[in-house]
C-alpha cells in the first residue's frame, strides 16, 4: 500500500464567534477559477448544472454548487460536495479556461445576527441587505487580504481566501465577532 499525503485544513479545529455570530471553517470543496467569453456561458452553465451569471455581484446556485461573478469574464465555481468540475467543463466544447484552485482556497462561514457587523470590521463594502442581498458576491479586501465574499443567507456569509491568509482572516474575523457581540 502506497503512502498518500493527506492535506489537513489550515483552519482545522478553529472556531470562534460571540453571542451574535459564529465562525466556522467550511468543509473542503472543489473550486474552479473559470474564464470565458459571454458566448460560452450557456454551454458552461449546462455543463456545470448551475447558471454562470453575466451580471456584476451576482451568483448562480443550485444545491451545493455556486458560480460567483468576479469580473466581466471571470467566475469562481464552488462545489461543496467536492465533485469533479473539470471533466464536464472539458466536454463543453466551448472557449474557456478552467483551473482547479481547490487547494489554494479555504472558506470561513460567518453566521448569525452579528455576521454583517463582523465582516464590516475589516471590509469597506456596504453589506446591508439592500446593497448586498442574498446571492451577492464580490472580490474585495478584508483587512489587507483579498477575499471573495458571498452572502448565502440573510445573516450568513462565505468568506473565501487563500490558505496562506487564512490565519490572518480568521483572526480578524474573530476580533470583529467579539466587537459585534457587544
Amino acid at each position: 500500500m502506497a503512502d498518500t499525503a493527506v492535506r489537513k485544513s489550515v483552519l482545522s479545529g478553529r472556531h470562534g464567534g460571540s453571542a451574535t455570530v459564529r465562525l466556522t471553517a467550511a468543509p473542503a470543496a472543489t473550486r474552479i477559477a473559470l474564464r470565458a467569453p459571454a458566448e460560452s456561458l450557456k454551454a458552461l452553465s449546462s455543463a456545470l448544472g448551475v447558471t454562470v451569471p453575466a451580471s456584476p455581484k451576482t451568483s448562480g446556485r443550485k444545491g451545493g454548487r455556486a458560480a460567483l461573478w468576479l469580473g466581466p469574464d471571470e467566475w469562481l465555481v464552488i462545489d461543496e460536495a467536492g465533485a469533479d468540475l473539470m471533466a464536464p467543463l472539458a466536454k463543453s466544447a466551448v472557449l474557456h479556461s478552467a483551473t482547479d484552485v481547490s487547494h489554494r482556497n479555504v472558506a470561513i462561514v460567518v453566521s448569525g445576527p452579528g455576521a454583517e457587523a463582523t465582516i464590516s470590521a475589516g471590509c469597506p463594502q456596504d453589506l446591508s441587505l439592500e446593497a448586498f442581498p442574498v446571492g451577492a458576491c464580490s472580490r474585495t479586501l478584508f483587512g489587507k487580504a483579498e477575499i471573495v465574499l458571498f452572502r448565502t443567507e440573510d445573516d450568513t456569509f462565505r468568506v473565501e481566501c487563500w490558505r496562506s491568509f487564512a490565519d490572518f482572516v480568521f483572526g480578524l474575523l474573530a476580533e470583529g465577532a467579539e466587537d459585534a457581540g457587544h
